[in-house]
C-alpha cells in the first residue's frame, strides 16, 4: 500500500512527490503522457533542448523556490527578451524606450510619456472591455501594432468582445531594459527541464502512459490518498459541464541553417499572420548543442496557433471570465468534501500558473501532509 498516489508527473506532482518521499513516504506517480514533466518537457533534437510545448523560461522574486529548483540543475543566464514583429516592423518587448523610439521616433521618457498620456484620453469613463482598456493604458498606436491582433488570435475573438480584467495592467518602461521579467532570478536549466523533474524523481516509482481516470477504481486502491492535478472538471467526468481553454498548436521543424530569426521568441502582432509567435530553441542556450557543447550547426524553430479547445485537445489556457470562475468554485466545492483526495497544480486549481507558484503550491501543500 502507498501512502499517495500522484496524478500526473508535472512540476506540481514532482515537487509533491519528492518531498514526500523525502519525509519517509510511500510514493507512486502516473502519468498519462508517455513522459515526464508535464507542459515543461523538452527533448533533444540535433543536440538543442526543444520545449515540446512552447517556451518556458523560468523566473521567479522566491528565494527559496530558486534555491530549491537549484538542488536539481544548474541554470544559465538566460534573459528573456522577446520582439514583436508587426507586418515586418520589429519592437522590443516589453514595452520600453526601444519600443517607444522605433514607434514614434522619441528619444526621451518625457517625450514617450506625453505622446501615451495624449492618447490615452480616448477612452473616458471605465474601461468595457479589453480594447478600451488597453489603449487606457498605454494608447491608440501601439494598442493597434502590438495588443491587438497578436491577442485577438490569442483568444479566437474580438478585442471588444473580451473582458476589460485580461489586461488589468501592461508594463511599461521608461528605460532601454528589454529585460521581459521582473524577476530576481532567472534562467534555463542546463540539459533541459526533463532533466530536472528526472532528477526529482530519482528513487520513485513513476508509471508512464497510465490513464488515472480510465483506471480510476484500481488506481485508488493502491494507495491510502491520492493527489490528482489533472483538470477538475475531468475528475468529476465533467458533470456540472466543461471549464473552458484555449489551446495551443505547435508545427516544429528542423533547418538546415545555422540562424533562423537570431532570437528565442519573436511575436507576431499583426493578424493577418496566421500563427502567434515563433519559438528558435536553440537560443535558450545561446546556441550551443546539449550534448557536445559546440555550436549547433543546424536550428529547430516552432510555429506556435492558438487554438480552440474541446475535451479532450490538450489545455493550455483557462478562460477566467465569470461563467469559468463560478463553475470552477462550483467543481472547487466538491473537491473541498473530499477526505482521500486533494487537488492541485495549474489544472487542479484553474489557474494559469507561472513554474515557481507551481513548485510554491505544491511545497506549501505538502508541509501540511508531511
Amino acid at each position: 500500500m502507498y501512502d499517495y498516489l500522484i496524478v500526473g508527473a508535472g512540476l506540481y506532482g514532482a515537487t509533491a512527490a519528492r518531498e514526500l518521499t523525502d519525509a519517509g513516504k510511500r510514493v507512486l506517480v502516473v502519468e498519462r503522457r508517455p513522459h515526464i514533466a508535464g507542459n515543461a518537457y523538452t527533448k533533444q533534437v540535433e543536440g538543442i533542448n526543444v520545449h515540446v510545448y512552447g517556451a518556458h523560461i523560468f523566473h521567479t522574486n522566491l528565494p527559496e523556490v530558486w534555491a530549491y529548483v537549484n538542488r536539481f540543475a544548474e541554470f544559465n543566464r538566460f534573459t528573456n527578451s522577446p520582439v514583436a514583429n508587426y507586418k515586418g516592423e520589429l519592437y522590443s518587448l516589453p514595452f520600453n524606450m526601444h519600443t517607444f523610439h522605433r514607434m514614434w521616433g522619441v528619444v526621451t521618457p518625457q517625450e514617450a510619456e506625453a505622446i501615451i498620456e495624449k492618447q490615452r484620453q480616448e477612452i473616458t469613463g471605465e474601461p468595457r472591455n479589453l480594447e478600451e482598456q488597453a489603449i487606457r493604458l498605454v494608447g491608440r498606436d501601439i494598442y493597434e501594432k502590438l495588443i491587438r491582433g497578436y491577442t485577438e488570435k490569442q483568444w479566437g475573438r474580438p478585442c471588444d468582445q473580451l473582458p476589460a480584467f485580461i489586461i488589468k495592467r501592461i508594463p511599461v518602461r521608461m528605460t532601454f531594459d528589454n529585460n521581459y521579467f521582473n524577476a530576481l532570478y532567472q534562467g534555463i536549466p542546463k540539459g533541459g527541464y526533463t532533466g530536472i523533474v528526472e532528477r526529482m524523481l530519482e528513487g520513485i516509482e513513476v508509471r508512464t502512459g497510465c490513464d488515472y481516470l480510465q483506471h480510476k477504481d484500481e488506481l485508488d486502491a493502491l494507495a491510502k490518498r491520492v493527489i490528482y492535478t489533472g483538470p477538475i472538471d475531468a475528475y468529476y467526468g465533467y458533470c456540472l459541464g466543461p471549464l473552458e481553454y484555449r489551446s495551443v498548436r505547435f508545427e516544429t521543424e528542423v533547418l538546415d541553417q545555422a540562424n533562423f530569426q537570431g532570437n528565442a521568441v519573436i511575436n507576431y502582432t499583426d493578424a493577418e499572420t496566421p500563427w502567434t509567435r515563433i519559438i528558435e530553441h536553440k537560443w535558450f542556450e545561446f546556441g550551443i548543442r546539449s550534448d557536445t557543447g559546440e555550436p549547433a550547426e543546424k536550428t529547430v524553430i516552432s510555429r506556435e496557433y492558438s487554438a480552440a479547445w474541446k475535451p479532450g485537445d490538450e489545455p493550455y489556457y483557462p478562460v477566467n471570465d465569470g461563467k469559468n470562475s463560478a463553475l470552477y468554485r462550483r467543481y472547487a466545492e466538491m473537491a473541498e468534501k473530499e477526505e482521500r483526495v486533494i487537488t492541485g497544480g495549474r489544472l487542479g486549481s484553474y489557474r494559469y500558473y507561472d513554474m515557481d507558484q507551481v513548485i510554491a503550491s505544491a511545497l506549501e501543500k505538502t508541509r501540511t501532509l508531511k
